[in-house]
């Protein structure tokens, strides 16, 4: 995606479906359902069909996180470097925009994947109403697994603040809804 150096998109990317978590098993080590792969493999085309590049990734540590950038990967989805961000594991909305904050300057279009409840607040804070009227309803029904949040401002990364973005655009799996 070409756009000048002050218009910005942030791309907020909750996990797709993981298992159960098992007796002893450690949150982080969750993997993806075999429908979890399906989901992310269609974000990814659906990523991609938008035109949609990513000049940056940060990715949660978690094994769910993981997967679903690898399935984004596979589907084509163009594939920056991924940084993985132990800030976005139980993030809070707060945590998710400090993050944002520090992309390198010359992206254009960043990429976190994450969880709830740290992604769904930071969409509803940075948009605080602005943008497609559509997206807010969609977001309003809920931010499931596979869910992604298009989000545009202009400026420099770090000014990025509550308040300062549109939601342009969010995206459920069909078979999510």
């Amino acid at each position: 995606m070409t756009t000048s150096a002050e218009d910005r998109t942030l791309v907020l990317l909750r996990h797709a479906e993981p298992e159960p978590g098992g007796v002893g098993q450690h949150d982080r080590d969750r993997s993806l359902t075999d429908r979890g792969r399906e989901e992310a493999q269609h974000i990814g085309r659906w990523l991609r069909e938008q035109g949609i590049g990513c000049d940056a990734v940060k990715c949660s540590p978690a094994q769910r996180t993981r997967e679903t950038m690898a399935e984004l990967a596979a589907a084509g989805c163009p594939e920056a470097e991924v940084e993985i961000e132990h800030r976005l594991y139980d993030a809070r909305a707060e945590d998710v925009l400090a993050v944002a904050r520090e992309a390198p300057e010359d992206a254009s279009v960043v990429l976190l994947i994450g969880h709830a409840p740290g992604l769904p607040g930071a969409t509803s804070m940075l948009a605080d109403g602005e943008g497609s009227e559509q997206a807010h309803d969609l977001l309003a029904e809920g931010f499931p697994p596979a869910a992604a949040a298009v989000l545009r401002f202009s400026g420099h990364w770090s000014d990025l603040a509550f308040g300062a973005a549109t939601l342009d655009r969010f995206h459920v799996p069909e078979y999510t809804a």
